[in-house]
C-alpha cells in the first residue's frame, strides 16, 4: 500500500498547478553617475551653490529619488481557479498611487479603486495593489496609467468585466501654473459587462464613491 502524500506535499503539487505570470517590463538603462551629473547642472543653473554643504548631497539625493520614482520592481501575478464560481463583483478600493507626470517630471499622488467581475480564474488581493504600483511606478498621465492597469487584469484573467478609477492631485497643478491647491482629478477604465450593463456599471461606480 502506497504512504499517504504528505501535507507539504499537497500544497506543492497546489502550488505548482497555479499559473504564474512573471510581471516584467523592459527596464531601460538607468546611469546613476550620469543622473546625478545632470541633476548638479539643472540645480547650478537653478542659480544654487552646491558647494555650500547644506546643498553638497542635493545631486545625489535627486537623482536616487528619481530613479526610485521611476523605477519598478518585477512581481508574479498568480491566479486561482474561481471553483466556487463566485460571480459578484470584487473591488479593491483606496490602493495608494504614486507617479510622475511626464510633463512636468512632478509627483501625482491618490488612490485606485480597482474592481472585477470573475470568469474562470481569480486573483490574490495583494497583486491588485503590486500591479497599480508596477504601472505607477514611471513617468505618464493619470489617463494612461488607468488604462493599462484595467488592460492589464482583463488580460491577465479573462473576467467579465474590469472597473478601475484613480482619483489624484496633481502637483504639476497645486504648485506651479494654476496653483488650484486641493483639487483633484478622476479618470476611469470600464471594460465588459461593468461598461456593457448600466446596472453593473452603476454599482461599480457607487461602491468607488462610497464610505466603508
Amino acid at each position: 500500500m502506497s504512504p499517504a502524500p504528505s501535507p507539504a506535499a499537497g500544497r506543492d503539487a497546489r502550488e505548482a498547478s497555479r499559473p504564474h505570470l512573471r510581471v516584467a517590463g523592459t527596464h531601460p538603462a538607468v546611469d546613476p553617475a550620469a543622473a546625478e551629473a545632470a541633476a548638479a547642472d539643472l540645480l547650478a543653473a537653478l542659480g544654487l551653490d552646491l558647494t555650500a554643504e547644506h546643498l553638497a548631497r542635493t545631486p545625489h539625493r535627486m537623482a536616487r529619488a528619481l530613479i526610485e520614482m521611476t523605477s519598478s520592481e518585477d512581481f508574479e501575478l498568480t491566479t486561482f481557479p474561481n471553483d466556487e464560481g463566485y460571480d459578484e463583483l470584487v473591488l479593491v478600493r483606496d490602493i495608494p498611487v504614486q507617479s510622475v507626470c511626464e510633463h512636468h517630471i512632478l509627483p501625482f499622488t491618490g488612490v485606485a479603486h480597482v474592481g472585477y467581475l470573475p470568469g474562470g480564474r481569480i486573483l490574490g488581493l495583494s497583486k491588485f495593489a503590486r500591479m497599480v504600483e508596477w504601472h505607477a511606478r514611471r513617468p505618464q498621465t493619470q489617463e494612461r496609467l488607468t488604462h493599462q492597469i484595467a488592460t492589464h487584469l482583463d488580460d491577465a484573467l479573462g473576467p467579465r468585466g474590469v472597473g478601475v478609477v484613480i482619483q489624484a492631485e496633481h502637483t504639476c497643478m497645486t504648485l506651479r501654473g494654476a496653483r488650484v491647491a486641493g483639487t483633484a482629478t478622476t479618470t476611469s477604465a470600464l471594460f465588459g459587462r461593468l461598461r456593457e450593463d448600466p446596472r453593473s456599471r452603476a454599482e461599480f461606480l457607487a461602491l468607488t464613491r462610497s464610505t466603508p
